[in-house]
């Protein structure tokens, strides 16, 4: 079975996560899928298939005679898709043979148009997987899910040497608690690759360092007649907050290295206002740097308005790779060869976001990202093209063979 025929099964199920849940996983659905996957993976015959009381799955297949003593290796995707956008009653589309101009997403009146993704003059001539513009996609990540276990089966159903061969799929990444309960000793790799990326040929191994700020803002209502000296409009302190921070430093401002404050959410009135802020940087001194901005500006605000007048909890999420996965760097060298072998062009960059391989990787597993075919993830112009899924599954077996030659 193509990568692409378990995509088009895997993104029917719901598996969105909650920001707002406490338990692990976050949804009970989400292990519908896990459930699933293991019973795939034991008719496959990965007898030691299964998935935990945290809805993580682990499987291994054992290493081809000769090959023993090569590096184990581990493959990871998260199941759940994104809290806020429709990941429900998906219905995917495919579009043959792409014409490289604009698609209409059926009856939504959204498009996605090469105007908005220049990428999409390159898939001419491929076949799309789309929405009809009313859910998300979900190959983010079930795209990599999808190749992961194409990747197990061809391994299954041919003589390809390997080592020991790790999979694991994780719940609730799109929460930044995706390694939270993750068991590396369980998981058995030496070394991994996260499969969560854009399009086919993408390594990364550089990503955010990221923190998210939930502030909630007192204000002190009175009628508005006889307000002066007394009222505390806590939506404007909100507004206020907002103007006391860097004007350019947002993520439609910035690029590539470029750290952001994001204002993800704001509801409020006269008495009460909660606002939502996730921060972004690759720079480790810097990304201190934009806490304590943030911090300072609340200090301000308090001093001005009244000691616990702006609450906030400042949460880290996770952290840069890079400096982990320097010492390994064969894990990118290696990866970079095979996609040139495969007469593609690597794309190595840093990603303005994160993957469970950034938390993995200070857990002591290193953990690089690699593209998995797809890209507009988190919304209804998500697409993935079929040949880009099976260039990712050739690029997850030449790496195995790279490191089966290795023993």
């Amino acid at each position: 079975m193509r990568a692409y025929e378990r995509l088009l099964n895997y993104v029917k199920i719901h598996t969105a996560s909650s920001d707002e849940s406490e338990s692990v996983p976050t949804t009970e659905r989400q292990k519908d899928l896990g459930r699933i996957l293991v019973q795939e993976l034991l008719d496959m015959g990965v007898s030691n298939a299964h998935m935990d009381e945290f809805g993580y799955v682990y499987a291994s297949i054992p290493a081809t005679s000769g090959c023993e003593s090569a590096p184990s290796m581990g493959f990871i995707a998260h199941v759940d898709t994104i809290p806020d956008f429709c990941g429900e009653n998906v219905k995917p589309r495919l579009v043959e043979n792409y014409d490289g101009g604009e698609i209409v997403l059926g009856e939504s009146g959204r498009t996605i148009s090469p105007k908005v993704f220049p990428h999409l003059t390159k898939l001419a001539g491929r076949t799309l997987i789309v929405t009809d513009g009313t859910t998300l996609l979900g190959a983010d990540d079930k795209a990599g899910v999808a190749e992961i276990m194409t990747l197990a089966e061809k391994l299954l159903t041919s003589d390809i040497p390997h080592g020991k061969i790790c999979i694991g799929f994780t719940p609730d990444e799109e929460v930044g608690k995706g390694a939270s309960h993750f068991n590396i000793p369980e998981f058995g790799a030496d070394f991994a690759y996260t499969v969560d990326g854009d399009l086919e040929g993408e390594v990364v191994y550089e990503n955010f360092n990221a923190a998210s700020a939930a502030i909630t803002i007192h204000g002190f209502n009175v009628h508005p007649g006889s307000a002066k000296d007394k009222m505390i409009n806590a939506s404007l302190v909100a507004m206020e907050l907002n103007a006391m921070l860097p004007s350019g430093d947002t993520p439609r401002d910035t690029e590539n290295y470029e750290g952001f404050f994001h204002l993800c959410e704001i509801t409020g009135n006269v008495e009460t206002c909660k606002m939502y802020y996730i921060i972004r940087d690759h720079n480790p001194e810097r990304f201190e740097g934009r806490k304590e901005t943030l911090m300072h500006v609340i200090k301000l605000l308090n001093e001005k308005y009244g000691s616990g007048t702006v609450v906030m909890q400042m949460r880290d999420q996770y952290r840069n790779m890079c400096e982990l996965i320097k010492p390994c760097f064969h894990l990118i060298d290696n990866a970079v060869a095979v996609i040139r072998e495969l007469g593609l062009e690597p794309v190595i960059e840093p990603i303005r976001g994160g993957t469970d391989g950034a938390t993995l990787s200070y857990m002591g597993l290193p953990c690089p990202n690699l593209g998995t075919g797809g890209s507009a993830f988190h919304g209804p112009y998500e697409h993935v093209s079929i040949e880009g899924m099976d260039y990712c599954v050739d690029i997850l077996l030449g790496i195995v063979e790279k490191y089966a030659v290795k023993a």
